[in-house]
């Protein structure tokens, strides 16, 4: 994986890494705190490119603390594009990035061809969470929870970086319920161990400022769309994800059998998917550049 920096509009500098070879441009944007290895299917593939969120995994904590909103976000999306000389490319997002890929077609339409958006809803992902709990309480209940493990970021810090990451740890996380069995043990390892480094007051500060993002109207985008939702999934629920797009004429729904971390339990799909996404921008394409004043030459 080559990585370098980048400088976004406030001068942080964002660190943005870009899979070796050739292939058609795809953009993640990331969930989280995550990076390329939470995508075992696609991270050697070529063409795909991504970033680290402030303060993770090489990127900067802003100078101003305050400049972690969606808007921020966006401007680092648009600043990896411009470094990487694509005009133009399919987006996709995961947990939080749904946020994020979203609110960047809404703004920059002509930089997005297309749309894979992952296990997340678009905007108010509070209200999204927690399917057990009554819908009018979700909102409150994810917030408050978050918050409540912002505070207890240093003991988190104490506890989660002396975990060791080894087979028996995969296979306790594979099978306790928050990864399913069904993931590949060295993917998983290969996720979690810097993961489980972050500064998780910081993680939860980025998980708040972005939470906050409200529900977005998808109405106005009109590049293809494909949604792939965890039927099992405690931090999106499918409803949060098929109603805003409900109406939309090039939007693809799947509910797959999965938790939140469908990157790691469904690989093979998402990559079918993504191929699928590809080529039914290549169609709208093809038929947008042979159409002349309406009519089909």
């Amino acid at each position: 994986m080559r990585e370098h920096d980048v400088t976004s509009w406030d001068g942080t500098k964002i660190r943005t890494w870009q899979a070796p070879g050739e292939g058609p441009p795809v953009l993640l944007c990331p969930g989280v705190g995550s990076g390329p290895e939470s995508w075992p299917s696609l991270s050697e593939r070529g063409g795909l490119l991504g970033w680290y969120m402030r303060g993770t995994m090489g990127s900067d904590r802003p100078v101003d603390e305050r400049n972690i909103s969606l808007d921020d976000h966006v401007s680092d999306a648009i600043a990896v594009l411009d470094d990487a000389g694509i005009e133009r490319c399919v987006v996709m997002g995961w947990s939080m990035g749904v946020t994020i890929a979203a609110e960047l077609a809404l703004r920059h339409p002509e930089r997005v061809a297309g749309l894979l958006l992952v296990a997340g809803a678009p905007g108010d992902s509070f209200d999204a969470m927690l399917p057990v709990i009554p819908k009018n309480a979700r909102r409150f209940a994810g917030h408050l929870a978050t918050r409540m493990l912002r505070q207890a970021g240093p003991l988190l810090d104490r506890v989660l970086h002396r975990v060791p990451v080894t087979d028996l740890t995969t296979f306790l996380l594979r099978h306790s319920g928050v990864i399913k069995p069904s993931s590949d043990p060295k993917a998983v390892t290969n996720a979690v161990a810097r993961f489980l480094q972050h500064d998780w007051r910081w993680y939860f500060t980025l998980a708040l400022a972005l939470g906050e993002a409200a529900r977005q109207d998808l109405s106005p985008i009109v590049c293809p769309i494909t949604l792939l939702a965890g039927r099992d999934d405690v931090l999106t629920t499918a409803e949060s994800m098929s109603g805003p797009v409900g109406a939309l004429p090039q939007a693809r729904l799947r509910v797959l059998p999965c938790s939140h971390y469908v990157p790691l339990e469904a690989p093979e799909v998402v990559a079918a998917e993504l191929d699928l996404l590809l080529d039914r921008v290549r169609a709208v394409d093809f038929a947008i550049e042979t159409t002349v004043g309406g009519t089909f030459t």
